[in-house]
């Protein structure tokens, strides 16, 4: 069993940075591909990125070049650092882990998920 805890949303303008951290517990964290996806009002959810156990990265093409992926296996936790933030980045982002292969699958499966943080990006 593996429980996922999100932290770092919040209120930024346009522009700005947020660093999303999401903390795992369990002994089998880096065996999990690791992922982050969103959902904004009213939208399905969505994949941004995702981090397999050797550190190989996929971003959607919506973020890519402002939102990047890291994990650090000795603390259990896998961020997303977001730059350059937009309106509609606005959205509940959750933690995902599973395979790298499900997680970046349509629709995306994960084994285990978190529940969300809210980042509100304000124009």
């Amino acid at each position: 069993q593996v429980q996922l805890v999100e932290s770092g949303g919040g209120l930024v303008q346009a522009g700005g940075s947020l660093r999303l951290s999401c903390t795992a517990s369990g002994r089998a964290f880096s065996s999990y591909a690791m992922g982050w996806f969103r959902q904004a009002p009213g939208k399905e959810r969505e994949f941004v990125a995702a981090i397999n156990r050797f550190g190989s990265t996929n971003t959607a093409d919506s973020v890519k070049g402002r939102f990047t992926i890291s994990r650090d296996n000795a603390k259990n936790t896998v961020s997303l650092q977001m730059n350059s933030l937009k309106p509609e980045d606005t959205a509940v982002y959750f933690c995902a882990a599973g395979t790298m292969v499900r997680l970046t699958a349509t629709p995306a499966r994960a084994d285990y998920w978190g529940q969300g943080t809210q980042v509100t990006v304000s124009s």
